[in-house]
């Protein structure tokens, strides 16, 4: 059976017939119940391992593991993580070697670390595997590919996604007030994603797919439309939500790669866990991180947004373009030796333009501008709405609220544009050279992050 909440199911059903990897979507109250009848009618008779940490076993893997038993299911011994696992490369290879010591098909039961360590040890030994999901906490459920912290860095492995989803919203709803207020911040950031796309699109990097397009961007607006319902618990929000998590994940799964989803907020969160940034002992959320990179990408479209590109001086800009020797070592003095800055001088190789190629770019982005403009504008969700919202949720208002000082979120805007080799606003500044003007407006008297 394929269930899937509110009034837009078809839309749903849709994007699991053309997923690639997930072929079967159980979400409902008491879903929990049925895990075994979803892992039968996807791998048959096949023993299953539930893979859990102590907390998502209370909330729901002692009912996953009864639902076994009681349908005279074949299971292994359940691997069960500690209080304090984090999607670390290490917990990885302890999952994978507990995998090999039997053949057992995995069930993650929890959320977003849980399901990614889960995903990849599961492509390592050749297996899939299917996920009951614990909270609405973020987008990577139905998405391929795992980002696990691996050598300092946090990176996306390949890696199919779940061949079964299972969301009880019983469990949902009751998972910690913060948990779906982070896959609400989480799902919100695709606004920026889809506007850090439109221009990717517009200045012929990365042509946008319509059918995946679609499946992100055409009900966004729906599915955060009620921040305080989210907040508050209510079941019927909360189904929406899921339906907006499970969509964006689909559409991850269908391009393959996190471009539908993730855009410059996504850099701001990655950095700062590739920096190891706690916060009163703990590491932020990855929703929250990101909320506060959403705030940080708005800001900046912003400043894009009151200016005219047709009055760009493309011959300055193209002179002005540094050699990629002086941006590695611009990135060396920025972050140190180390692995970040190999990593960022590897991304940054990757999607450094020659003058012939920024000067194309350029023009494009300039030819295009008063129809782009508009559809940026229309596309957008304003900065003090982000805002707000973010209140209404219960999420971040600003960098302080996640642990970063002003000075650090201006040293990020400079730092997340090296670490990651996707085309965003970040990329769209420094090529028109406009960069360090933005960053004097949004750091300066009156700006967004000024006094």
């Amino acid at each position: 059976m394929n269930d899937a909440p509110g009034p837009n199911a078809t839309l749903l059903q849709r994007a699991l017939l053309a997923a690639r990897d997930t072929r079967r979507l159980a979400v409902a109250a008491g879903a929990r119940h049925r895990a075994a009848a979803e892992f039968a009618a996807t791998f048959g008779e096949a023993p299953a391992a539930i893979v859990a940490d102590v907390h998502s076993l209370d909330a729901a893997g002692r009912d996953v593991l009864e639902a076994f038993r009681s349908a005279g299911a074949a299971t292994v011994e359940p691997f069960v993580f500690g209080p304090d696992v984090h999607a670390f490369f290490d917990d990885v290879e302890r999952l994978e070697t507990a995998l090999r010591e039997h053949v057992a098909i995995p069930v993650a039961v929890g959320s977003g670390t849980i399901n990614d360590l889960t995903k990849l040890a599961s492509h390592r030994v050749g297996r899939p595997y299917m996920v009951v999901a614990t909270a609405a906490s973020m987008d990577g459920y139905t998405a391929f590919g795992a980002s696990i912290t691996f050598e300092g860095s946090k990176q996306t492995f390949d890696c199919p996604a779940p061949r079964a989803v299972v969301a009880d919203l019983e469990v949902i709803a009751r998972a910690p007030a913060p948990m779906n207020a982070w896959g609400y911040a989480d799902l919100l950031a695709k606004n920026v994603a889809g506007a850090d796309w439109i221009l990717a699109d517009a200045a012929g990097v990365e042509p946008i797919d319509p059918d995946v397009w679609e499946t992100v961007q055409d009900r966004l607006k729906d599915w955060i439309g009620d921040p305080g319902g989210v907040a508050a618990g209510d079941p019927a929000v909360l189904a929406n939500l899921v339906e907006g998590l499970m969509m964006s994940g689909f559409a991850m799964q269908a391009y393959k790669t996190s471009r539908p989803a993730s855009g410059a907020d996504h850099q701001f969160s990655h950095l700062w866990d590739m920096q190891g940034h706690v916060h009163d002992g703990v590491a932020p959320s990855h929703g929250f991180k990101v909320a506060v990179g959403t705030l940080a990408s708005v800001a900046l479209y912003e400043v894009l947004l009151d200016l005219d590109l047709k009055d760009v001086d493309v011959d300055r800009a193209v002179a002005d373009w540094p050699s990629v020797d002086r941006v590695e070592r611009r990135i060396l003095e920025s972050f140190g030796p180390g692995p970040l800055a190999e990593k960022s001088i590897q991304e940054t190789r990757a999607k450094h333009p020659d003058p012939n190629e920024l000067r194309e770019q350029l023009i494009r982005l300039r030819d295009a501008w008063p129809e782009l403009r508009a559809r940026l504008t229309a596309h957008l969700i304003p900065f003090d709405d982000v805002r707000d919202r973010l209140r209404a949720v219960g999420g971040p208002q600003g960098p302080e609220d996640v642990g970063v000082s002003r000075e650090r979120l201006r040293l990020a805007y400079d730092q997340a544009y090296y670490i990651r080799r996707r085309f965003t606003i970040l990329d769209v500044m420094r090529r028109l050279g406009l960069f360090d003007q933005a960053l004097a407006r949004l750091f300066g008297p009156g700006g967004r992050f000024g006094s």
